[in-house]
């Protein structure tokens, strides 16, 4: 399969031995290719201090499996494990992919899918990481590295037609283990207002993943956009957990998740206890993605895919939407990833209403990484009893949420029936088929922008533009057997002619009827 891979072992400059094609087996998994052994001399002799490295090298054909794993046998009193690695990057056809290779590592525990064994995953962010007691490069889980097989786990996200030349330095370092330090974790409550509206922003990454900023500022940016609650959504891993717990606060709930980021779309587990690991190994044709989907709620997660019709490699969702607490229709800037987002979600709430079934909430987040990306744009704005994980989950299952670009929007939106009836975002307001319903947005902070009301059968009214105040209104009348629900847009002037601006906020939908 591998003509080309070999590896050369070698330790303090000398020649180590070849490993051959041979070497070489398909584990039981069909998406996952593991390499020959890499072994290290015996600790017995080694004083505390001592280093002991060998390097391997090889290369990875067009179309390899999506994991290859190098086994490590690490011999005991083993302090730290540190793992370099490089690979080229040649040139390719306009509209050919290149190379591009994540990295991870699991510890002897195995590499079972699900299994205890991770200890952490940088993707394509780091060339180097290290494992101690005490500490551990940002995406990696610190701990002892004890004896026995551990697996540096490769990812060949894209290779190139000539192939991916890799080399992996791997450096043990021998001593005592260290002590190892206990986590400590965000509160699960923060200082609340009661019921009320609190705004968040549950997609970001600091540089515990493919970010560039620390927690530290991630809160800071939170704090300064108005937001009420953050999650915690590291590319598959768990790590910056533990790391969260000093940025909280009375004004600043802050969730823990992951984003799941498998090769077939990325999933945010929203508001899951603290620690927990979900694996992202998987493709949809695996049929794997039920049962992650179920650990995510039994950790007490929401089950988010995000950015569904995203174009990059690997992030459009093809797994479905039966699993879906909420789906992100809206992340990041807004562009025509996010539009086809919004229709398709639109198009599921229409199939909910023909076959009685429940809906799926949406939401929208920023996905920041780094500079300049804003944090808290968009957010979601939930109408939760209190600021606590379980009451804003509560607010998000149900719907009772919209999405606006920034702190300074807000809208109101109501359903009344003539017998004083109400209902709100993410409600049903139960009324005969014929009774007539008024529906009512108010909007602040969207000088320009126009309200339209989107029903089953699409957008059936637009207002005029608001004033330069940015407040306004607007009302429109109708009835359940004309709208089986009506949700809210605020649009900003159409950039293109014949085409809605971008939003400043839309809502979830009233539901009207008694079903």
């Amino acid at each position: 399969m591998c003509d080309d891979h070999h590896g050369d072992a070698r330790g303090d400059g000398d020649e180590g031995n070849r490993l051959g094609r041979r070497a070489l087996f398909v584990t039981s998994a069909a998406a996952a290719l593991t390499l020959g052994s890499v072994t290290f001399g015996s600790s017995g002799a080694a004083a505390d201090g001592d280093q002991e490295t060998r390097t391997i090298r090889g290369t990875l054909p067009a179309g390899s499996p999506d994991f290859v794993y190098l086994p490590v046998e690490v011999p005991p009193r083993v302090r730290e494990l540190k793992v370099v690695y490089s690979y080229d990057r040649p040139s390719v056809p306009a509209g050919t992919a290149g190379n591009a290779l994540d990295i991870g590592v699991f510890d002897e525990r195995g590499t079972d899918l699900g299994g205890k064994g991770f200890r952490g995953w940088s993707g394509g962010a780091r060339s180097e990481f290290f494992i101690r007691a005490d500490e551990a490069t940002p995406g990696y889980v610190p701990g002892p590295v004890r004896p026995g097989t551990w697996h540096i786990a490769l990812g060949p996200y894209t290779v190139a037609p000539q192939g991916l030349p890799y080399e992996i330095t791997i450096t043990l370092t021998y001593g005592p283990p260290g002590e190892r330090v206990k986590p400590v974790y965000p509160p699960e409550r923060a200082r609340g207002r009661g019921r009320a509206w609190y705004r968040g922003d549950c997609h970001l990454h600091s540089w515990y993943s493919d970010g560039r900023r620390t927690p530290a500022e991630i809160a800071a940016l939170a704090r300064a956009a108005g937001l009420d609650f953050i999650n915690s959504s590291e590319h598959n891993t768990q790590s910056a957990h533990a790391h969260w717990a000093e940025h909280a606060g009375d004004d600043l709930l802050i969730l823990l998740g992951e984003e799941v980021t498998t090769r077939n779309g990325h999933v945010v587990a929203l508001g899951m206890d603290p620690g927990t690991f979900v694996d992202w190994r998987y493709r949809a044709r695996d049929n794997r993605f039920g049962a992650f989907a179920r650990q995510i709620r039994r950790a007490g997660g929401l089950v988010v895919p995000a950015h569904p019709h995203a174009t990059c490699v690997g992030c459009n969702w093809k797994f479905g939407f039966g699993e879906a607490d909420v789906v992100e229709v809206w992340n990041g800037g807004y562009s025509p990833e996010d539009e086809v987002a919004l229709a398709d979600w639109d198009g599921m709430l229409v199939a909910s209403v023909r076959d009685g079934r429940g809906w799926i909430p949406a939401m929208g987040n920023s996905d920041a990484h780094r500079a300049p990306d804003p944090v808290g744009r968009p957010q979601t704005v939930v109408l939760a009893d209190d600021l606590t994980r379980d009451a804003i989950q509560d607010g998000l299952r149900a719907g009772r949420s919209y999405v606006a670009e920034s702190k300074d929007v807000s809208v109101a939106f109501t359903a009344s029936g003539a017998r004083g009836e109400h209902a709100g975002i993410g409600e049903r307001l139960k009324v005969d088929r014929d009774t007539p319903v008024t529906v009512r947005l108010e909007a602040t902070g969207a000088p320009g922008c126009l309200i339209r009301f989107v029903t089953d059968q699409g957008v059936l009214f637009t207002s005029p533009a608001l004033p330069d105040s940015g407040t306004g209104s607007a009302e429109w009348r109708t009835t359940a057997s004309y709208a089986a629900y009506v949700r809210a847009e605020v649009r900003h002037p159409p950039v293109v002619p014949g085409f809605p601006g971008p939003p400043a906020a839309f809502t979830n939908p009233i539901f009207l009827g008694r079903r």
